[in-house]
């Protein structure tokens, strides 16, 4: 039998709380500077293009390819940063945007890497923040939703390249 999935979070509620994130990232700009929003591929994606369109602030965006996990694993491994397609940084304000803060290694590492490039500031957006995973100190600076310690999918977040389609939160579970 294959895997059943139960509802954690409603699309409703998601798109509720992008437009509340929306105006707290808007809130934290005030100098109306652009700024740069950095994508953490692939899981950002439903995200990233939900909430700039809500944003009210002069947007660059990029994208960054890092991962750790690698077709049906769900536990992480080695960490990869592909960070060639990145604009220049210097002088600009980055919000660094995620599906999720796990164990916060990628986020970490990825933060740390961003501040090298000289920006004038680098904060961190993310959709989810599991409970109890996190194995390195690291506060988002904005954070949609904390959820307890289940595999997630939908919302851009896959298992084995699927189901990132749906509009709203499910935890999968083998049956």
């Amino acid at each position: 039998m294959g895997p059943t999935m139960q509802v954690l979070i409603t699309a409703e509620q998601i798109q509720r709380r992008v437009d509340d994130l929306a105006r707290e990232i808007a809130a934290a700009y005030p100098d109306r500077e652009p700024v740069t929003i950095v994508g953490v591929l692939t899981g950002c994606l439903v995200f990233l293009a939900d909430l700039i369109r809500r944003l009210d602030l002069p947007l660059r965006i990029a994208l960054i390819q890092a991962s750790s996990y690698r077709g049906a694993d769900t536990q992480p491994g080695e960490l990869r940063i592909h960070a060639e397609i990145l604009p220049d940084l210097r002088g600009h304000h980055v919000l660094l945007l995620d599906d999720i803060l796990d164990t916060g290694q990628t986020l970490s590492n990825l933060t740390h890497r961003l501040r090298t490039l000289e920006p004038l500031s680098v904060r961190v957006a993310v959709l989810l923040r599991k409970k109890g995973r996190q194995q390195v100190e690291l506060e988002p600076d904005f954070c949609g939703f904390e959820i307890p310690d289940k595999f997630v999918v939908g919302y851009g977040l896959d298992y084995d390249n699927q189901y990132r389609h749906l509009p709203f939160i499910g935890v999968l579970s083998q049956k």
